[in-house]
């Protein structure tokens, strides 16, 4: 194949009349034009919220707590009840946890009348709504959710410790200080808005790059390699290896297209690829472009074809080998599904790539989205018919939307706390690479954000046997591959025991393990960061039968460090034990170096 070659043809893509449009694959009726133009201006001044979802779930609240005579007592006994949270409350209750202290008041100043009798109240407060919200006979789980969601928001809003004239540490350092800290917060509050209002739009018509802490091929996504094979879709980048003699099956990571690929290549010492290439594999990395409102009817298939298909057959061709495939996230749940198609002795995929998968490395990544976590709250049809109208105009969905989705899902923690303490206290937490990789937000087309949505997160597809793929139904359990699944501990995305539930959809053999951390953190745990840990089952305590998530973490073995070295002792025992001579990618000038050029644009 000559280099030029490697640039694969793209497509011509248009937009369609929006009346022509078509949000969902399959025989669904078209939106109508005049409603989704109502419903998109609904949207902006909610926020991309639906009144109608929000309503019905206090409507549901409200009806079956009026009928529920033995709940109202519980909760005229439980604000009768003398409170127990006036005590010193430098570590609160926290009642919706029950445990966890609460470190809004954590500060000495707190135990201090009258700030104990205010923050003493507040709790009381959420206690009595977390009681009053949640456990109502014949409510919806949903709309149970909902509420009590929305309760905890507004409550959040009206905390003391949000009022600088409420809040004795404000008010100590702002005497300490004479007032300093007023002026920093003020400064730092205008830079933040600066950011915002120096964002112009670019020809693609989305809002352009804001000023990052770590920028991309130069203090990040810095391991040498080269751009091997690009289309419309996706740039595929090939790894320099870092050893002399290498693995011969070589590893392609599916990063998720919600996110740049990057945060698996962050900084040299947190970097995973530098770490499996300096372990001696040849790595490839999909890096997804991010889409513009050209892309608008891109949905899932493309994914697949142009996405995962063409990558996995452009890594065959230049090795000739069979694959260890590493899924993030939704590019976990994408790679499950492109290989449960490849499996299928009839399906079209098989034309689309020549391939041997090897493994699956699924880092939390979801299979079965019956329990999507903290997500779920905004799953209805009343919410995704008004995300749909929220996309319908410019044809996709902003980073920042989805920013403004996960930051709203821990507001306490990502909008009061960082308020109080950034704009009231005048303190700046030093930017680190995540959180730089953080704000480096992508796009989705609106025709694959809604496919996913409605086909993953609302119905549940892929798990129950209905996702088709080039119009055939896959199942996961025609995977018979060997599986690393990494789930982490306190993830709100892809909760771990969500992710678990692959051992119950497939039974091909499956090493779970599950990683202290977040999402993000969890997985960017790279040998030497201090207080990691995880968590699996040694072959000797192993069952051949299924064990509930809470069985499988009592028989669990916690092993301080990383799971990445356990990760690479599972990837060699799965490849050919003689290694080969390495694999220096191919010069294509015409495609450039690593990090490639779709990382880069705004």
């Amino acid at each position: 194949m000559t280099p030029s070659s490697k640039v694969a043809a793209v497509p011509t893509l248009h937009t369609v009349p929006a009346h022509h449009i078509c949000y969902l694959s399959g025989d669904e009726a078209e939106p109508n034009p005049l409603d989704m133009l109502l419903h998109n201006q609904i949207a902006k001044l909610t926020a991309g919220v639906s009144p109608t979802s929000v309503t019905l779930a206090f409507v549901d609240w409200a009806m079956h707590l009026a009928a529920s005579p033995g709940k109202q007592l519980e909760l005229l006994a439980l604000l009768q009840k003398p409170s127990t949270l006036s005590l010193p409350v430098s570590a609160p209750v926290n009642p919706a946890s029950g445990s966890e202290a609460d470190s809004r008041f954590a500060h000495p100043g707190w135990s201090n009348w009258p700030y104990n009798a205010m923050s003493g109240g507040f709790l009381k407060a959420q206690q009595f709504w977390q009681a009053a919200t949640t456990g109502v006979r014949g409510m919806s789980a949903h709309h149970e959710y909902v509420v009590n969601f929305i309760s905890r928001q507004m409550l959040d809003m009206l905390s003391p410790s949000n009022l600088p004239y409420l809040n004795p540490e404000v008010l100590q350092t702002t005497v300490e200080t004479g007032g300093k800290n007023l002026l920093s917060g003020a400064s730092h509050w205008l830079q933040d808005q600066g950011l915002e209002l120096s964002a112009t739009e670019d020809a693609s018509g989305h809002a352009g790059s804001k000023k990052l802490a770590y920028q991309v091929g130069r203090d990040v996504a810095i391991t040498p390699g080269k751009v091997v094979f690009r289309n419309h879709l996706i740039e595929l980048i090939q790894y320099s290896p870092q050893t002399n003699q290498v693995y011969a099956e070589p590893i392609l990571i599916v990063p998720s297209w919600i996110m740049k690929y990057y945060i698996l290549d962050l900084s040299p010492h947190n970097s995973m690829v530098r770490f499996l290439v300096a372990q001696g594999h040849t790595v490839f990395m999909i890096s997804w472009k991010n889409p513009g409102k050209e892309a608008r009817d891109l949905g899932m298939q493309d994914y697949l074809n142009s996405g995962l298909f063409a990558a996995l057959a452009e890594v065959a061709a230049i090795t000739h080998k069979a694959v260890h495939t590493v899924g993030y996230c939704l590019g976990g749940t994408l790679l499950a599904m492109g290989a449960a198609a490849l499996a299928k002795e009839t399906s079209p995929a098989q034309k689309l790539s020549h391939t041997n998968i090897k493994s699956l490395s699924l880092l939390a990544a979801q299979t079965d989205f019956s329990e999507p976590g903290e997500l779920g709250l905004f799953i209805d049809e009343s919410q995704l018919a008004m995300l749909d109208a929220q996309m319908w105009e410019k044809g996709y969905l902003d980073g920042d939307q989805m920013t403004g989705s996960f930051q709203i899902l821990n507001s306490r923690d990502l909008i009061w706390s960082k308020i109080m303490r950034e704009y009231q206290l005048g303190s700046r937490t030093a930017a680190n690479d995540l959180m730089s990789w953080n704000a480096d937000t992508t796009r989705m087309p609106y025709r694959m954000h809604s496919e996913y949505l409605k086909h993953l997160f609302l119905h549940n597809d892929l798990a129950e046997g209905r996702y088709e793929v080039d119009g055939q139904a896959i199942a996961l359990n025609d995977l018979h591959q060997p599986m690393f699944v990494v789930g982490t501990a306190r993830d709100h995305v892809s909760p771990w025991r969500s992710v678990y539930k692959i051992n119950l959809l497939s039974d091909a053999p499956i090493e779970f393990v599950l990683a202290s951390g977040g999402h993000n953190a969890g997985i960017v745990s790279e040998p030497g960061h201090a207080r990691r840990s995880y968590q699996y089952l040694p072959a000797g305590a192993r069952s051949k039968n299924y064990s509930a998530p809470e069985a499988w973490l009592q028989a669990a073995t916690t092993e301080a460090g990383s799971w990445w070295t356990h990760w690479q002792h599972w990837l060699a025992q799965h490849s050919a034990t003689k290694q080969i001579k390495a694999r220096y990618p191919q010069e294509h000038p015409e495609l450039g170096i690593a990090p490639g050029n779709y990382v880069l644009e705004p």
